[in-house]
């Protein structure tokens, strides 16, 4: 949610301070710079000192962060209470997610990352609905009730049962890193962090310099998270019954096809549905690549909580740049040049998937419900 707060507001900021849309690109992309630095150390803290204190740690850091962002009043205090709060997200979602999947029955892993992703993903794009109330009541009354409710969440928390510690070893880090389904789920993690940065910064703005206005933003982005929620469950159902690479093969190809429409640039009637389409078409992407991490830092007997430190690494690594480059890049040659590097991207990832067919030929069976701990054995 907080990573999306930014986009109807962003319009805002760069009439008010300024900003190029390279500025902006930044801006945005700082968040995905936070959960860069806090990947690891979120990864092995959630390991060494369990889950529970790990997001214990993540919603401490969302509390500071969103106090900071209710009241900056320049670029750079945006900036670093926008990298805290990507900082903060390492942590919480490295601890989530290895409670989560030492909860999860194992052959219904993907379809439980499914909707837990499909909650994540609406918060992603609820954000934008915060950030238009933002816009309209003021930033700080909705930042400070942000702060109370990662106070909130922080008492839920512990009232849940914590795990127990875990230790990585350097060699299961060693062997994940060399496992094709754990490098797979790295490399499609990062696609679509990258395809959804550059239509976070491009996509408001096109919006705006049409006359669209904060709230009406905000209804664009709460729209494609209705659709992406819905399908993250289904996506995950079908990854554990017909094998990880299907739903990926499938929104590879359909990620080009909504790139291409999104760099024509057409007019907002068909702009606001493409933004639509990417929402489901890229997001489809991330339930698979976290299936495919758990699988394969099982296989090698990694801890959760550091494959998912390792997750959020190559995730905030393609939200880094994303959003930054493509502004940047569009600022010297318009939009249509970061939309075609996007759809190139998703075809680059198709054609490897096809000519690779060693590493499809072990993604596409799913793994049995008995291969818990191979790894160790």
């Amino acid at each position: 949610m907080l990573f999306a707060v930014l986009t109807p507001l962003l319009p805002r900021f760069a009439d008010e301070f300024g900003l190029s849309k390279g500025q902006a690109g930044v801006l945005v992309a700082a968040y995905a710079a936070g959960a860069l630095v806090g990947g690891l150390p979120g990864g092995v803290a959630a390991a060494r000192m369990g889950a529970q204190r790990a997001v214990l740690v993540g919603l401490s850091l969302m509390c500071l962060a969103s106090l900071g962002f209710a009241f900056a009043d320049g670029f750079w205090t945006l900036f670093a209470a926008r990298f805290l709060q990507g900082c903060g997200s390492a942590f919480t979602w490295a601890g989530s997610f290895a409670w989560l999947l030492a909860a999860a029955p194992r052959n219904r892993r993907g379809e439980l990352i499914g909707s837990a992703l499909g909650a994540a993903v609406f918060g992603a794009f609820f954000g934008p609905v915060l950030g238009a109330a933002a816009a309209i009541v003021g930033r700080e009354a909705v930042f400070v009730a942000l702060a109370l409710l990662a106070l909130v969440l922080a008492g839920w928390t512990l009232q849940l049962e914590p795990l127990s510690p875990e230790h990585p070893s350097t060699a299961a880090i060693a062997r994940a890193l060399h496992n094709r389904l754990f490098l797979a789920g790295l490399g499609l993690m990062m696609l679509p962090a990258f395809l959804f940065g550059v239509v976070s910064v491009l996509g408001p703005l096109r919006l705006s310099h049409a006359g669209w206005g904060a709230a009406a933003i905000g209804v664009v982005w709460l729209v494609g998270a209705g659709v992406e929620s819905v399908l993250s469950p289904v996506v995950g159902r079908v990854s554990d019954r017909r094998g990880r690479t299907f739903p990926v093969r499938i929104s590879l190809a359909l990620g080009v096809i909504v790139s291409l429409g999104l760099a024509a640039g057409p007019r907002p009637l068909f702009y606001v549905p493409l933004i639509t389409a990417g929402a489901a078409v890229y997001g489809v992407l991330f339930t698979p690549a976290f299936a495919l991490i758990a699988d394969g830092a099982e296989r090698e007997g990694l801890p959760h909580g550091m494959a998912f430190g390792l997750m959020n690494a190559a995730w905030a690594t393609g939200a880094l740049v994303g959003p930054a480059a493509g502004g940047m890049i569009a600022s010297a040659t318009g939009d249509v040049v970061p939309f075609l590097v996007s759809a190139m991207l998703c075809a680059a990832a198709l054609t490897a998937l096809r000519l690779r067919h060693p590493t499809a030929a072990v993604l596409v069976d799913p793994l049995p419900d008995d291969s818990a701990g191979i790894g160790h054995e």
